[in-house]
């Protein structure tokens, strides 16, 4: 971010119809640079930055020029008047430049943790789509795979109908089968095509552009201290921080409405040059002091609302604070129970299902089973490896979902 207006982020070109190999850590970076909703975000920190260097200047003087004339005695404005010129300064007292400058960087440390904790939660959504996708990807896989099975199985038993076999209630099951598989397939492109829509306009990609995406939805196991995310959390999440400074922001501003009871000082000088046929003093020096008198307004409705501010910037942080120990709480539980899952799953009810179904389908080949059996074990296998998937991908979820609550990456 940059210290002025000539330092302001550049909107950069929307790449043109390509094909991109993304690992997740790629994506986010291209996210980083491209998005629009950041690019907002850092505006905004732009804006306060400009509000900051308007707190620390000073008030403009103010210049006056003049004529004096008299009219008495017979003189006039050519014969008896005078140029006169005054500059008049405002002078703050009760520190109430220093208070304004303390409450405009406030705002400008407020604004640029809100850019952070909008990095934060963008960047889950970034992750979340990333695998969405990949998610869509094991899905399809799973459903080519039971698909062309049973078009080898519907082959062979077209033809072993037509010999008199099977029933054709028998095949007419078989082609049901292979309908509903090629119906998941159907579905898990057009998921995978919406995901990929998502993390395109993330990253503001051309809809034209292909993406390959590296990073696999594979396992890792992670067992996090929850005393530890807690008080990173506390101490580390962008939005506290944010919040704790916009309450130091509404401090500063009650300090500045408090000191607003002082009134500020008007000095001014002068001089004034008369002509030549004015009197025998062609030239005067003014001296002047205003202050004015505290008598009736000394900003009691704007220490009234300062005080409030403080109140309400305070519960908000309080509010913020539960929230956030109650996300991490949740977010915790949630990994600890997918995680669990998964490991039941990986503890070979997956090789036990696929096997089952390769059994029975032999078994059927063979005269040893029937069509019914041959079905159920396909649609168990199908159930539990989709489960498995879903699992693993609510477990990959889960731990972005910690990663946001806490505010940083957990390593395992």
């Amino acid at each position: 971010m940059g210290a002025g207006p000539e330092a302001s982020p550049k909107v950069a070109p929307v790449p043109a119809s390509q094909s991109l190999r993304l690992s997740l850590d790629e994506a986010i970076g291209l996210f980083l640079r491209q998005n629009l909703d950041l690019l907002i975000a850092k505006f905004g920190v732009e804006s306060a930055k400009g509000q900051q260097i308007t707190a620390r200047l000073f008030p403009n003087p103010v210049a006056t020029i003049g004529t004096l004339s008299s009219y008495t005695q017979g003189r006039t404005l050519s014969n008896s008047g005078a140029l006169f010129g005054q500059i008049q300064q405002l002078i703050e007292l009760a520190g109430k430049r220093g208070y304004r400058m303390e409450s405009a960087g406030f705002g400008t440390q407020s604004a640029e943790a809100g850019f952070e904790d909008a990095v934060r939660q963008l960047s889950f959504t970034v992750k979340d789509a990333y695998y969405r996708i990949q998610l869509a990807q094991r899905r399809l896989a799973l459903a080519e795979e039971n698909r062309d099975r049973f078009s080898r199985i519907l082959e062979i038993n077209t033809i072993r109908f037509k010999k008199g076999y099977i029933a054709e209630v028998d095949l007419i099951r078989i082609r049901l089968q292979f309908i509903d598989f090629q119906s998941q397939v159907i579905q898990s492109l057009q998921e995978g095509e919406t995901a990929r829509a998502d993390l395109r306009q993330l990253l503001r990609l051309s809809p034209a552009t292909q993406m390959e995406l590296t990073t696999d939805l594979d396992y890792k196991r992670l067992d996090p201290d929850i005393g530890k995310l807690r008080t990173v959390a506390m101490e580390a999440r962008p939005d506290v921080r944010a919040k704790r400074l916009q309450f130091s922001q509404r401090e500063a501003d009650l300090k500045l409405a408090k000191a607003y009871r002082i009134p500020d000082v008007t000095v001014g000088g002068g001089y004034a040059i008369q002509g030549s046929k004015g009197p025998d003093n062609p030239g005067q020096v003014a001296l002047n002091l205003g202050l004015p008198l505290p008598l009736f307004n000394r900003n009691q409705g704007g220490i009234m609302q300062a005080e409030v501010a403080v109140q309400a910037a305070e519960a908000d942080l309080g509010k913020t604070l539960n929230q956030v120990e109650n996300q991490v709480d949740i977010a915790y539980r949630n990994l600890i129970q997918s995680r669990r899952l998964v490991e039941a799953f990986l503890g070979g009810v997956l090789d036990d299902a696929r096997s089952t179904l390769t059994i029975v389908e032999r078994a059927y080949e063979r005269g040893g089973a029937t069509i019914l059996d041959l079905l159920d074990a396909a649609r168990t296998s199908r159930t539990i490896q989709q489960n498995y998937i879903e699992a693993l991908f609510n477990y990959q979820r889960n731990v972005i979902q910690l990663e946001s609550a806490v505010g940083q990456e957990i390593v395992s």
